[in-house]
């Protein structure tokens, strides 16, 4: 009898082990969610009538232009993603994907996603839901999150970006509204992220990211998260006082804004590690909150707006 040598024997083609729910892990779901009820007021504000069949269309197409991103993101960060315990169970880390099979699958949801907007919408709406892809893949995913402490700073935009497409969807253009969501968006991310890297920065020194807190040190972060959201709320207020929303929306965002400060406050204010581990995650578990009601508060007054004329007229 001949003694096989199983390391010459070829086994073929590795068979992927992954099931549905490591796809829809590489989407993230939970930032995808947030991507779409950002786009959804952002088209809800837009002016003119909009068919509900394209509104469907454009928001499942920014939908899976955000779940392309974070599968590119995975992809290109399963290096970093396994020696962080809070992405270690990814589906990249566990062996259940493959890089170029993440690689792959986003590249085709991205072009889809791209070219369906662009072709059955308007191509400024998909030039745009295009640039956002790109700019939180290579922009922020290859260059800024590796090399530079104002990774989420800059790389907030990508995430700013989808009441703008939506928007584009609806109109064609870009103009001041949709630019106030997004620096309403854009503000929020710092804050946010630096509370969850306060929390985590030894997570990020062993992957070797320069987050603020281990570059510029935990002190300045927290100098940053309270200017940060000073600025915040004095742009979360502007929808009110540039007049395109009533009072409910000026003083929801000064309340939910007074919440955000003295979280932000009690972050600065507290420098023993288990009374910051307490308030720092305080402050990021209710920025998470804070953007949710505001934009909800803006949704409800257009939705408002709408029905008024037609409850007026019964």
């Amino acid at each position: 009898m001949s003694v096989l040598d199983h390391n010459a024997i070829d086994i073929g083609p590795r068979i992927s082990e992954a099931e549905v729910g490591d796809y829809i892990a590489l989407l993230k779901p939970r930032v995808m969610s947030l991507v779409i009820f950002t786009a959804l007021v952002g088209m809800a504000m837009a002016p003119g009538h909009f068919h509900p069949v394209l509104a469907i269309t454009s928001l499942l197409c920014i939908a899976v232009g955000a779940g392309a991103s974070g599968a590119l993101n995975m992809a290109l960060e399963g290096d970093i993603d396994a020696k962080m315990s809070r992405t270690a169970n990814r589906p990249i880390p566990r062996g259940r994907i493959t890089r170029p099979e993440a690689m792959a699958f986003g590249m085709t949801l991205a072009f889809f996603s791209v070219m369906t907007l662009g072709i059955l919408v308007n191509w400024i709406a998909g030039a745009l839901l295009a640039f956002t892809i790109f700019f939180y893949v290579v922009v922020y995913t290859m260059w800024l999150k590796r090399w530079t402490a104002q990774n989420i700073v800059i790389g907030g935009a990508a995430g700013a970006l989808p009441p703008v497409v939506a928007w584009a969807s609806v109109t064609g253009t870009v103009d001041v509204e949709p630019l106030l969501l997004f620096a309403i968006i854009f503000l929020w991310t710092p804050p946010h992220f630096w509370a969850l890297a306060l929390f985590r920065s030894d997570d990020y020194a062993r992957a070797g990211i320069p987050m603020l807190p281990n570059v510029a040190g935990p002190d300045a972060t927290r100098m940053q998260i309270l200017l940060y959201t000073v600025v915040l709320i004095a742009v979360a207020a502007a929808p009110w006082a540039l007049g395109y929303f009533d009072a409910i929306y000026g003083v929801t965002s000064l309340i939910l804004g007074a919440g955000m400060l003295v979280l932000a406050i009690n972050v600065y204010m507290r420098r023993e590690r288990s009374q910051s581990l307490r308030a720092t995650r305080k402050l990021f578990a209710f920025s998470i909150l804070y953007l949710f009601a505001l934009f909800a508060t803006l949704l409800a007054e257009v939705v408002f707006r709408a029905l008024a004329p037609m409850v007026g007229g019964a």
